[in-house]
C-alpha cells in the first residue's frame, strides 16, 4: 500500500508548485489526497490524519491533540514560504515529525529578480524610461552620480542564505568582490568575505537585503547604517521590509544620496495614495520576485525529492528543516509582517 499524503496547497495552485511530470511521480510514490485548487475541508483533513505519513499545506494546521492523532505522520511541509502559526512545533519535535519549509524553492526566481533589480538600478533603466515619458531623457549621459558598471563591483549581502548564494552564482560573469554579513555562518565561505554590517555598508556599491525575517533581524539595516552607505549606493530589498528601517531608506533615496529597489513593503498592498509611489530614486516591484510562470515549480521537485528520501531512510533534505531553537522567532516575525498572504 502506498504511503498517504495530504495535499492542501491552496492558496497556491497545484500547477504553480508542480510540473505535470513531478506531480505524476508524486502520485506514483504516494496516495495523494487533495491537490485541488481550493481549500480542503478541515473535516476531510481530520479524517485523513490518522493514516497520513505526509501533510503538505500552504500552512499545516495541527494542534498537540492533532499531532497525537496523527500516529503515522513523518513530516509536515509548508508551501507558503515561511513557518507560521497553526502548527504545534514542540509537539512535532517531541514526536520526531520533520517540519519542513518550501522557502529554498524560491531561490532561482527570486535571485533572477534580484539580478534584474541590480542591473536596472545600476544602469538607470527605470529612471531614464520615466524621463522619456516627459521628454527629459539624457542622451549619451553617463549619469556619473548614480550609474555604475557591475563588472568588478563590490556587492554586499545582508543574509547569505540560498537566495543570496544563487544571486552570487548569477553574478559570477561580472567578477564581483562579494562581502556578506550573516551571524549564522561560521568560518570561511568560498569567494565571500564575511564581515560586520558597518564594514559592509561602508564598502559596497550594491547592498542586497536578503535576511530571513525574525525577531533578531528586525530593522537590521538601521537608520544609522543607512547614513553610512556610500554615496551612489544601490540597496535592493528582496526579503522583507521588516529587515530594514524602510522610512530611512526611502528618505535617503529621495535625498539623492542612494537608490533603492524594493520588492517588499511594510504594509501590502501599498495604498493608492501612498507618497512612496512618487518617491525619487526608488524602483518599486509589487512583491512578485517569485511570480513568474514555472518559477515556483522547484518547490514541487524538492517535495518529491524529500518525500522519497524520507521513505528510503536517507538523511539529505532539499527543503528547509525547522530549527527548534529558532522557529518561534521566525513565527513571531511572520505574525507581525504586514504582507499579503500569498507572498514568496
Amino acid at each position: 500500500m502506498k504511503p498517504s499524503l495530504i495535499l492542501d496547497q491552496h492558496f497556491r495552485k497545484l500547477e504553480e508548485l508542480f510540473s505535470a511530470s513531478t506531480f505524476e511521480a508524486l502520485r506514483d510514490l504516494c496516495e495523494v489526497h487533495g491537490g485541488q485548487n481550493w481549500p480542503m475541508p478541515n473535516t476531510r483533513i481530520d479524517e485523513l490524519l490518522p493514516k497520513a505519513e505526509f501533510y503538505v499545506a500552504a500552512q499545516p494546521v495541527l494542534s498537540a491533540s492533532g499531532v497525537a492523532r496523527a500516529q503515522n505522520l513523518r513530516a509536515t511541509i509548508e508551501v507558503s514560504g515561511a513557518f507560521r502559526t497553526g502548527l504545534d512545533y514542540e509537539a512535532c519535535f517531541s514526536r520526531g515529525i520533520e517540519v519542513l519549509s518550501c522557502s529554498p524553492g524560491f531561490r532561482t526566481s527570486v535571485a533572477e529578480m534580484t539580478l534584474a533589480m541590480i542591473l536596472a538600478g545600476g544602469r538607470g533603466l527605470v529612471a531614464e524610461h520615466e524621463a522619456f515619458r516627459h521628454g527629459a531623457e539624457r542622451w549619451l549621459d553617463d549619469r556619473e552620480s548614480t550609474d555604475f558598471s557591475l563588472y568588478g563591483q563590490t556587492i554586499g549581502f545582508i543574509g547569505y542564505g540560498q537566495i543570496s548564494r544563487e544571486t552570487h552564482r548569477l553574478l559570477a560573469p561580472f567578477a564581483p568582490n562579494v562581502l556578506a554579513h550573516d551571524p549564522y555562518l561560521a568560518g570561511e565561505t568560498e569567494n565571500v568575505t564575511l564581515c560586520d554590517l558597518e564594514t559592509l555598508v561602508a564598502r559596497c556599491r550594491v547592498v542586497v537585503v536578503a535576511a530571513v525575517p525574525s525577531e533578531d533581524t528586525r530593522g537590521l539595516l538601521s537608520a544609522k547604517l543607512i547614513e553610512r552607505l556610500r554615496p551612489g549606493a544601490l540597496v535592493v530589498l528582496i526579503s522583507r521590509a521588516w529587515c530594514a528601517d524602510f522610512n530611512a531608506l526611502v528618505k535617503a533615496a529621495e535625498s539623492g544620496r542612494i537608490t533603492v529597489a524594493t520588492d517588499v513593503f511594510p504594509e501590502e498592498p501599498l495604498m493608492a495614495n501612498d507618497p512612496l509611489r512618487q518617491a525619487r530614486n526608488v524602483i518599486l516591484s509589487p512583491h512578485r520576485a517569485a511570480a513568474v510562470p514555472e518559477g515556483r515549480q522547484l518547490i514541487g521537485d524538492m517535495i518529491l525529492h524529500d518525500v522519497t528520501a524520507i521513505l528510503d531512510g536517507r538523511p539529505e533534505r532539499q527543503l528547509k528543516a525547522a530549527d527548534p531553537d529558532l522557529v518561534q522567532g521566525l513565527v513571531s516575525a511572520q505574525n507581525n509582517i504586514g504582507v499579503l498572504p500569498n507572498t514568496s
